[in-house]
């Protein structure tokens, strides 16, 4: 079974992400909303995490955060608006928000 992993809070704030990247499995993906975005920070920890953890077909930010958070979307992840937001949450068997 397959997983869409939501985030949305800062990975500078709390362990969320950590905690998410423990458990993500090999079929699972991950979407970056709001203020998670800012783990896309070029040359920190947590984007150094990102790109080591998470394979570049699995990793997604939503567009509109990006772009609110003067950010650019790196090489190896995808950048996706609300309706590429919708259909992820088609593709894969289970979203899971972590609040």
């Amino acid at each position: 079974m397959s997983t869409l992993h939501v985030l949305s809070h800062s990975p500078f704030s709390d362990t969320r992400l950590a905690s998410c990247l423990r458990i993500l499995g090999t079929r699972d993906a991950l979407l970056l909303c709001g203020d998670a975005a800012y783990g896309l920070q070029p040359n920190t920890a947590v984007c150094k995490l990102l790109q080591e953890n998470v394979a570049s077909q699995r990793l997604f930010i939503l567009e509109e955060d990006l772009l609110a958070r003067h950010l650019e979307c790196p090489q190896w992840a995808t950048a996706v608006d609300y309706s590429g937001f919708v259909q992820l949450s088609i593709q894969y068997d289970k979203v899971n928000t972590w609040l």
